[in-house]
């Protein structure tokens, strides 16, 4: 049974709140209102929401009650507490441990492959399709679906992208990077040693939409424990593409790279909101989605 993880524990600073539960489909819906919608057409079974514990009661009531007789639904929660007993952390943490804790908080919920996906982004049926043939295919690999980045800008500001290189097919090295647009010039500057770059506007970028097998959780397991148990400080994080630069250096195992067809549309800043609203609109107009995705 395929699983669909869904990232909604952020805030979302840029943005200014809750932007998972911004109301952007006419019909009231929320972006990840369409990750389900595209994900069970694309055949997955399952969604898991990792979000925090504070905002469960208004998932169960406005997210989750729509999804009753669709598809089977979890919430798990992603808090600071979900560490191990041996660990204290430093005082005054209060930001979230990052995307990879985001998924060692809800192992427990997945009991086969899976994707794992932001809450807050558009990333259109193409990628879900590309993902569900992909883990049908049964070999050991894993796959990141990405974009080019000039699909994944923002007007308003600079992003943070995972910059992927690319070998053959498969990812060399995922590079989490802040980026912005410079005139005519593309510049990444990388969010783990400050190294300044230049990019292509078609340069592919992660934007966590992963495909895992189930072993990829055993890998996450080691790799938490080391990060857990290090140096921890009030800004560290535990992140996904981390885990995997890891494993690829350790050549533990291998990922694919899948390029989407679809549209993304993300919202950083709140200005993003209009934009995305419009967007949305002109695929609804297009046929690619009903009015009311529940209705």
């Amino acid at each position: 049974m395929k699983t669909l993880v869904i990232m909604a524990a952020g805030m979302g600073s840029r943005f200014g709140g809750l932007k998972q539960i911004e109301p952007v489909g006419p019909s009231g819906e929320i972006i990840a209102d369409y990750s389900v919608y595209d994900a069970k057409k694309a055949g997955f079974e399952r969604v898991v929401f990792i979000i925090r514990k504070e905002n469960e009661d208004y998932f169960k009531e406005h997210i989750i009650s729509k999804f009753n007789d669709k598809i089977e639904v979890e919430l798990a929660f992603q808090e600071l507490s979900y560490i191990p007993e041996d660990v204290i952390l430093p005082e005054g943490r209060v930001k979230m441990l990052g995307t990879g804790h985001a998924l060692y908080c809800a192992q427990d919920y997945i009991d086969d492959d899976f994707i794992i996906i932001n809450s807050d982004d558009f990333y259109g049926y193409d990628s879900f399709l590309q993902a569900s043939k992909f883990l049908d295919s049964k070999n050991e690999d894993y796959m990141s679906v990405n974009y080019p980045f000039y699909v994944t800008m923002s007007k308003y500001g600079k992003v943070k992208r995972g910059v992927v290189k690319e070998d053959n097919g498969y990812v060399k090295e995922i590079i989490e990077s802040e980026i912005s647009v410079d005139g005519d010039k593309i510049i990444a500057s990388s969010l783990v040693d400050g190294d300044i770059f230049e990019i292509e506007k078609d340069t592919p970028v992660a934007v966590n939409f992963f495909a895992f097998r189930k072993s990829f959780l055993n890998v996450l397991n080691q790799e938490f424990d080391k990060f857990i148990h290090g140096d921890i400080d009030l800004k560290s994080e535990f992140l996904l593409p981390d885990i995997l630069k890891c494993g690829l250096a350790e050549k533990k195992f291998k990922v694919r790279c899948a390029t989407s067809k679809s549209k993304w549309i993300g919202m950083t800043y709140k200005e993003d909101e209009e934009d995305v609203k419009k967007s949305i609109n002109e695929l609804i107009s297009l046929g690619e989605y009903p009015n009311n995705l529940w209705g």
